[in-house]
């Protein structure tokens, strides 16, 4: 079961939004799904969906989806506590992981078999798409940071990998602005929507 791995972080409680946002309809489908479509139509290997709040409807939602999920039960303690649930459901001999904010439905299957490519083009361990000079997401890690994933501090969170590895980390430039949208609140959701 080597190969590459997706991490979709589906847990949070979405404060900001009266609703699940993962069920807000999106395009036809949810923004879960939405999410799902673009990772399994790349290069990815295999999927895990990380749950928490609202998980039970997510669950359903997503039921038919060739993924695996996991449930976080310390979900309220941040987004790190969901990357760490992800990182216990995958194998072994994985070769990398990219890990997706569930909130973000318009990276495109492209966009992530760029990084992927990135990865299987250099031996760097981290890599990370950029658009003018800002990084975005996937963030994918190379399974040899594994065991220091799962020990990172929930007050430095996934980033700090990237700052305390600086030399290890490919930047791959994109012209899409998508990897660095996210649906926090009513008004990115409308925005996104009208588009």
């Amino acid at each position: 079961m080597s190969g590459i791995w997706a991490i979709i972080l589906a847990a949070g409680e979405s404060k900001r939004m009266s609703f699940p946002k993962m069920l807000l309809p999106f395009r036809g489908t949810t923004i879960v799904e939405h999410v799902l479509e673009n990772v399994i139509n790349s290069q990815v290997d295999e999927t895990v969906v990380v749950l928490g709040a609202d998980g039970d409807e997510i669950k359903k939602v997503i039921g038919n989806w060739p993924v695996r999920h996991c449930f976080n039960e310390a979900y309220k303690e941040g987004m790190l506590s969901s990357v760490k649930c992800g990182f216990r459901l995958l194998p072994r001999d994985f070769d990398a992981v990219l890990v997706f904010p569930g909130d973000q439905p318009l990276i495109k299957p492209e966009i992530i078999d760029k990084v992927i490519s990135a990865f299987r083009s250099t031996d760097k361990g981290i890599v990370v798409p950029l658009y003018r000079n800002k990084r975005g997401h996937p963030l994918l890690i190379s399974s040899r940071y594994r065991e220091e994933v799962m020990s990172l501090d929930p007050e430095e969170g996934l980033r700090s990998l990237a700052q305390k590895h600086s030399g290890d980390v490919l930047e791959v430039g994109t012209d899409s602005t998508d990897i660095l949208k996210d649906i926090d609140n009513q008004e990115d959701y409308l925005n996104e929507l009208n588009k």
